[in-house]
């Protein structure tokens, strides 16, 4: 068969979010070429320049083909899964057993190469009693998930933007052109700039892709955004344009807020965030006079000084102007699959870790703790640890203080696809196939059209490639992994056989009655439930689709709620049948299928206040708006003369995709990561383009190659994320390679947000000087290091 004659697969993107669908034609392992799906009931053939090397992911030589154990010599050494699962068993439940199960932790969910498998891990976790989980998720968002849970009742309230239909977009701390984010992005983009009666504001510090096409381009100061949106936000109180009938009808505590803000100097709050009190003006009226606003915010604004008060002035910003939950503003968005959590405060009862008290949030924790939870004589400490495709060694603030941690504890198990930073640290590596040879989702659900009605999708991709090396997927380690821990028995014969007979005859509901009374008789086992459904209900699944199972309980329970607005996609069945019918549209299709249609009122129905109000007011958020005016009149900047640049760190550029592309072969451009600097700063250091730079901040130094770039305000420099990764030079494997600066060797996890504990990743004072020799660039030889294969 010639590559011209290899059939094309259907499947979907996992580099971001939102999933866009493809077709690849694969032949014996390798993607040969890939293009967008045209089918795709969200994405519609769109396709980015970073899925088009999707060949790298999946195929480079960092694989991992069969368990490792790292051995007394601290090389790694290949053995059995029975040999693996056995031992990593055994010192967990002595872990547990000596020292309790809080000190077991779970650091999960990424990229890399597990979604689906994700949603097994709580079974395990409760096997072990782990109670504390960490995430990439809780160092990025987590500030935005508690203003959700104190606006609108809960934490897992999910909040979405109408960039589509809006007349009027804010752009906050976001690159949409080149991270996208939100489905076929650059054409809405493209729609929009070419719209005369639509807008576009970009608030960054950057004159970024986004920026170079919007009508507004607001040049924020680094970390002042907080000052920016208070004096947009006074500016529309003070000029009558809030929407006082919105207010009215939905929302309570509003005199509280205008209290504070007619407080705010909004001349000096302009002048402070460094824009023009005009243009303040200008789009404080633009965004509260047009028909529909809506703002799109990312981490540009939620890893900055005053993050977790920085989302919610975002927030109050369309709530003010009644652009909430109506087509064209932003809205509260039903998530398929409930992938974030609600946790109560501290004084209420929430969870808090045991030696720093650090709150859960989304039931998540802040992966900014870990070295602290991890190195002290506490006898609550973190002993040990799972990391399921997740990088924190090279992912998480203050790099350094992470490995050591990592290294004193008494058992790191990582479960990945590559063998990565963190890996190197373990004592176990558990191989899991890639996730184009495996059944695998995203539980990330946006919305396009059908028959004119928003309608969320919902894609369960299947194998395109068959599994390389010895090994298993995420459900099937976690289930091996508690049966060994002796929570769950190895099988379940008569729920097995009642599963078969469903599938045969589902309107009789064997297996729900079965399973029902199942955990009747068997209380204890109802943790379990989705390793009990992934061993039972999914062995009766066709094709391998095992892992699948748990689609089938999110489909029950998404019928239970929403009926109406599933059957307006076309489906005709009620209740139970109705989970049925939709798990089999997934099931039985290779490419996104509609979940459910909705209308804007159907947003007030995820409202969770008791009184179905937005509660506006957020005590110690409203005090923070307060101390602002403190901080002008001391003009409190971590600039100083030991560090006077301010670093944005983990930019987004064209070419960079987290941790989930390992080598550096699948780059065109940007090679080496390098460090925006302004021209002018570029001639005060004597540095010219191309030569190497060292950037250094009160934790260490890296070095990287100059790219001299007027879009950077002076005083201000830009490092990308995903580089720094070790990797083998395909000619020559007895050698590592760095590839590009390892930023978070420079970030301090002690400086951060004083609620969410999310690291000012987007602040970091550094002192710039130059080199003439760069120790850490991609082609750099490092030292030799072996890793069996």
């Amino acid at each position: 068969m010639t590559s011209d004659q290899a059939e094309w697969k259907r499947t979907s993107c996992m580099l971001c979010s939102i999933a866009c669908g493809l077709e690849i034609q694969e032949q014996d392992g390798k993607f040969l070429k890939i293009r967008g799906d045209k089918s795709h009931g969200t994405s519609h053939g769109y396709l980015c320049q970073k899925a088009s090397r999707l060949d790298h992911y999946q195929n480079h030589n960092m694989r991992l083909s069969q368990p490792l154990k790292k051995m007394e010599d601290g090389k790694f050494r290949a053995i059995s899964w029975d040999t693996a699962i056995k031992e990593i068993a055994q010192k967990l439940n002595s872990i547990k057993h000596r020292h309790g199960g809080h000190t077991i932790a779970y650091y999960g969910g990424g990229g890399q190469g597990n979604h689906l498998g994700g949603s097994y891990s709580s079974a395990f976790r409760d096997a072990v009693g782990s109670v504390y989980a960490y995430s990439a998720l809780a160092q990025e968002k987590t500030g935005d998930f508690w203003v959700n849970g104190k606006l609108f009742g809960r934490q897992s309230c999910f909040v979405s933007e109408g960039m589509h239909d809006a007349e009027y977009t804010l752009v906050l701390g976001a690159n949409p052109w080149i991270a996208h984010g939100l489905p076929q992005t650059r054409m809405v983009l493209q729609a929009i700039q070419k719209d005369p009666n639509r807008t576009l504001v970009v608030v960054d510090p950057r004159k970024s892709e986004t920026a170079k096409i919007a009508d507004i381009h607001l040049a924020v100061k680094p970390g002042r955004d907080a000052f920016l949106l208070s004096a947009i936000i006074a500016t529309i109180i003070k000029d009558g344009l809030v929407d006082q009938a919105f207010i009215s009808k939905y929302t309570i505590d509003y005199e509280r807020v205008r209290k504070t803000f007619e407080s705010i100097n909004i001349p000096e709050f302009a002048e402070f965030s460094g824009i023009e009190l005009a243009q303040v003006e200008t789009v404080a009226h633009g965004f509260a006079k047009a028909k529909t606003a809506t703002v799109r915010a990312d981490l540009g604004i939620q890893q900055s000084l005053h993050s977790t008060l920085n989302s919610y002035l975002e927030k109050l910003l369309f709530l003010l102007t009644g652009n909430f939950n109506k087509a064209g503003g932003n809205f509260l968005a039903p998530l398929f699959a409930p992938i974030i959590a609600h946790s109560e405060d501290p004084e209420n009862g929430g969870l808090t870790t045991k030696v720093t008290g650090m709150r859960a949030i989304s039931k998540l924790f802040p992966p900014n703790i870990l070295p602290q939870e991890i190195l002290t004589d506490h006898p609550d400490k973190l002993r040990a640890m799972i990391v399921d495709s997740a990088n924190p060694a090279l992912s998480v603030a203050d790099g350094q203080a992470c490995k050591t941690a990592f290294e004193a504890l008494d058992l790191l198990v990582v479960i990945d696809i590559a063998h990565t930073e963190t890996a190197e640290l373990a004592d176990y590596i558990l191989p899991a196939p890639s996730q184009f040879e495996k059944v695998e989702a995203s539980f990330f659900t946006f919305a396009s059209e059908l028959n004119h009605l928003p309608t969320t999708y919902f894609h369960l991709r299947k194998p395109i490639t068959k599994q390389k090396g010895n090994t298993l997927p995420e459900p099937e380690i976690y289930r091996r992994l508690t049966v060994a821990v002796g929570a769950i028995p190895d099988n379940f014969p008569v729920l097995e056989q009642a599963a078969k007979l469903d599938r045969k005859y589902p309107k009789l509901r064997i297996f729900p009655l079965a399973l029902a009374a199942y955990l009747k008789l068997n209380p204890k086992m109802t943790p379990y439930v989705s390793l009990i459904l992934y061993s039972t209900f999914g062995k009766a699944l066709p094709n391998n689709n095992q892992s699948a199972a748990a689609i089938w309980g999110v489909c029950q329970f998404y019928a239970q709620k929403w009926e109406q607005q599933i059957r307006r996609t076309g489906l005709k069945e009620k209740g139970y049948d109705l989970g049925n019918a939709m798990f089999e549209r997934f099931l039985t299709n290779d490419s996104a299928q509609p979940i459910a249609s909705f209308l804007p009122e159907d947003s007030w129905k995820l409202l969770r206040q008791k009184d179905k109000k937005v509660h506006l007011a957020i005590d110690v958020l409203l005090e923070q708006i307060t101390n602002l005016q403190q901080e002008i009149l001391s003009n409190e900047s971590a600039e100083t003369r030991d560090y006077p640049f301010i670093l944005m760190a983990g930019e987004r550029r064209s070419y960079n995709a987290n941790q989930i592309y390992r080598t550096p072969d699948w780059r065109k451009k940007d090679t080496d990561g390098a460090l925006r600097l302004h021209p002018d700063d570029a001639k005060k250091l004597n540095v010219a383009e191309g030569e190497a730079i060292r950037c250094r901040s009160n934790r260490a130094a890296v070095d990287a190659l100059v790219s001299i770039d007027d879009t950077v305000q002076p005083g201000m420099v830009t490092l990308p994320h995903g580089y720094g990764m070790r990797y083998f030079k395909a000619d020559n494997p007895s050698k590592m390679l760095q590839n590009g600066p390892a930023i978070n060797e420079l970030t301090d996890s002690s400086h951060c947000d004083s609620i969410a504990k999310t690291p000012f990743h987007k602040y970091v004072p550094v002192a710039l000087e130059k080199v003439t020799v760069s120790s850490t660039l991609a082609e750099k030889e490092n030292a030799e290091t072996e890793l069996t294969e």
